[in-house]
């Protein structure tokens, strides 16, 4: 990772650093996602200071967070991978339905 450029990076709820590899921002989440190109800052934000948690359903050392009111939609959606050091962001994108395990 030493030499992987980073799109950006913030730290977790608990402190963690957490980064965002250029290449997945450019290569996995714009090219699924065009409507974020212009939401990075939002996406660090989910991951440092989210408004709701929760685990990823399909991977143990992984965890969703969402935050409401930025980005292209109602709610942004950042997985983050706690599966090396430092954790790394893999996957965002926006969404218009509430988390399923959200109660306002």
């Amino acid at each position: 990772m030493a030499d992987e450029a980073l799109a950006g990076e913030t730290t977790d709820p608990d402190g963690k650093r957490v980064v965002l590899l250029d290449a997945v921002w450019r290569e996995k989440i714009v090219r699924d996602h065009p409507e974020m190109s212009a939401h990075v800052a939002a996406v660090l934000r989910a991951a440092n200071t989210p408004d709701h948690v929760a685990s990823d359903p399909a991977f143990a050392e992984r965890t969703r967070y969402y935050v409401r009111g930025v980005g292209p939609s109602q709610w942004l959606l950042v997985v983050v991978s706690y599966e090396q050091t430092p954790a790394r962001i893999v996957s965002a994108f926006a969404n218009r339905k509430d988390p399923k395990s959200w109660s306002a």
